[in-house]
């Protein structure tokens, strides 16, 4: 009998929780900076930092290599932030799972089967406009489309395709050459990642 390749074993869900809980409590710090110093950032420009925020959606898929590992580490993440506590508080609950369907969606599209470049900064990317379009619905409904909600979209796209899909492309390179996602699909193509 064949084992189902979209089947998640307990290592996949472990690496997938470990990486949303790290996650959860970098969100936290991230959103003290966003809240702090770069507060002095006027929007739409604090948006090139927005990216940060959706990491955990395409590394987890990158890593895990099965459905839904961008939706459950990014989901998983927003829930870790949001019980250790933030400014936003449970309105995270909503927005981190709708967020990481942006990434989960691009996965989707290649089927489950493609983990490259292109498709990381789709995802990264598709998940940033997700994201900014909720944050430009729900946060900022009382402001100008032209001068600061399509800018908004636009930053924070760019953002995400870089900081969360090269960036957790990056990372997962980096993370494959020491050897700890052998057990992974990742880390057993480190030439192809």
């Amino acid at each position: 009998m064949a084992t189902n390749p979209n089947r998640w074993r307990t290592i996949d869900i472990v690496i997938a929780s470990i990486v949303a809980v790290a996650f959860g409590v970098i969100f936290w710090a991230w959103g003290l900076l966003w809240n702090g110093p770069a507060d002095a950032i006027p929007l739409p420009g604090r948006a090139v930092l927005y990216g940060m925020w959706l990491v955990p959606a395409v590394l987890g898929a990158l890593i895990v290599r099965k459905p839904g590992a961008a939706f459950y580490t990014l989901t998983l993440a927003s829930l870790v932030s949001v019980a250790i506590g933030t400014s936003w508080g449970w309105t995270l609950v909503v927005q981190g799972p709708l967020e990481a369907l942006g990434a989960e969606l691009i996965f989707a599209a290649f089927a489950y089967k493609v983990y490259n470049l292109p498709v990381a900064l789709l995802a990264g990317a598709t998940a940033g406009i997700v994201a900014s379009v909720y944050d430009a619905l729900v946060w900022y409904p009382g402001t100008s489309w032209a001068s600061m909600r399509l800018p908004y979209i636009l930053i924070t796209a760019a953002s995400s395709l870089v900081i969360a899909g090269l960036g957790s492309l990056l990372l997962v390179r980096a993370l494959a050459q020491t050897g700890v996602l052998d057990r992974f699909a990742a880390g057993r193509s480190r030439a192809l990642v």
